[in-house]
């Protein structure tokens, strides 16, 4: 199944069997999803058809003509985008048949429960502990900036197994409920007033061993599939031109001439050209996705999506005057989904300062794209063959 035209032929076989106008939302979804057409590169009978992923934009163009729905990928993009592809790659097959098609339709939400409050950017240094009881692990702990916790059905969750390994060696990831008896999840208020994040207590939760994901102690190498893909998915998501932050200002620019003066016309420019550069990187970025995994370029693309957003949406701020200081409303809200660029200027410019933290800081990915992109040493790391039970907290 490598021909355009083959995935075509399905593609229209599907609407024929299921048109758009007349059949109900989900059941769609369902129908498409067992034809091999959500994820054209996945395996057969877990949404794919072992093609090629380039293939997927052939299926997606003849959706979007026939005004197909779609599964709604913001509200479920820490599953689409992070959750699945580990599960591809370290399920066993009864934990890929349970949750891939469920996730894909949208039917269950996911959450990520990765960062800690003394484990942050230093993940790895993380203290949640998981401890073995028969066939299944009893989890303690506390997680926090978990995205969609509120909402979600299961979490992605990394634990420490053995505090007597190196705190890279002794953690181990697991699928957890987010309904099962001990979790606890509280809202965590944010700056623009909703709250988006919330932290998630664990206490005594009963995970089974069959929802672990890869070997006992490999879980930072399974969690290194998740957070590139992270990367790639906030960083490199598609985009038409003047998509994300860069069109609201490019808007206003257009429809508001008395706002115009040559600094910020320079300065719009510039951004406009990055904002156009970095576009296009990202599809680049997912053309290289078709011949592997996602490496380390990841990295670099979410520093630019998280520099531009704030340069862009200081840039509205200033464009719009005494009107870019008002803000719309600041009720207590629990979102079901990350909007980056919804509401008005006010709201753009206070949720762009979290871009630079969500999905790894600036500062971590700098790192990263250091010593994997550009081959400059290691910083030093003192802890590296220390027992985590051993460091200094």
């Amino acid at each position: 199944m490598t021909q355009a035209a083959e995935i075509t032929a399905l593609t229209r076989e599907l609407l024929a069997a299921h048109p758009p106008a007349e059949t109900d939302r989900t059941d769609f979804l369902k129908a498409r999803f067992d034809a091999g057409l959500a994820w054209v590169h996945f395996p057969k009978g877990l949404g794919g058809l072992a093609a090629p992923r380039a293939l997927q934009a052939v299926v997606d163009a003849e959706l979007a003509a026939a005004g197909a729905p779609d599964n709604d990928p913001r509200r479920i993009g820490i599953g689409l985008g992070m959750a699945a592809p580990t599960i591809l790659k370290y399920g066993s097959q009864e934990v890929k048949e349970r949750f891939l098609r469920p996730l894909w339709i949208g039917e269950e939400v996911w959450c990520q429960l990765f960062s800690e409050p003394g484990a942050g950017s230093d993940l790895a240094a993380l203290g949640t502990r998981a401890v073995r009881d028969g066939d299944d692990w009893i989890v303690t702990g506390q997680k926090v900036w978990t995205s969609s916790a509120h909402v979600a059905r299961w979490a992605i969750l990394i634990a420490r197994t053995d505090p007597d390994l190196p705190k890279h060696r002794g953690i181990t990831y697991f699928i957890c409920d987010m309904t099962d008896p001990g979790v606890e999840v509280r809202p965590l208020r944010q700056i623009t007033g909703e709250a988006e994040f919330n932290e998630v207590f664990l206490t005594g939760v009963r995970i089974p061993d069959a929802h672990r994901l890869g070997e006992v102690g490999e879980g930072w190498k399974v969690a290194q599939t998740t957070l590139m893909n992270e990367r790639v998915s906030i960083g490199g998501m598609r985009l038409p031109r003047e998509g994300g932050m860069i069109g609201p200002v490019a808007r206003t620019w257009r429809e508001r001439p008395e706002l115009r003066t040559h600094d910020l016309h320079q300065r719009l420019l510039t951004l406009w050209v990055e904002a156009e550069v970095s576009r296009l990187a990202g599809e680049r970025l997912r053309q290289q996705l078709v011949a592997g995994q996602p490496g380390p370029e990841g990295s670099g693309m979410k520093l630019a999506f998280a520099r531009l957003n704030q340069e862009i949406s200081g840039l509205e701020v200033e464009l719009r005057g005494e009107e870019g200081l008002l803000y719309d409303d600041w009720t207590m809200r629990r979102p079901e989904l990350v909007d980056f660029t919804g509401r008005d200027a006010g709201y753009r410019y206070l949720r762009s300062k979290g871009n630079s933290i969500e999905g790894g800081t600036s500062e971590v990915l700098l790192n990263i794209v250091a010593e994997r992109v550009l081959g400059l040493p290691s910083e030093p790391r003192n802890d590296k063959d220390i027992a985590w039970k051993d460091l200094a907290r």
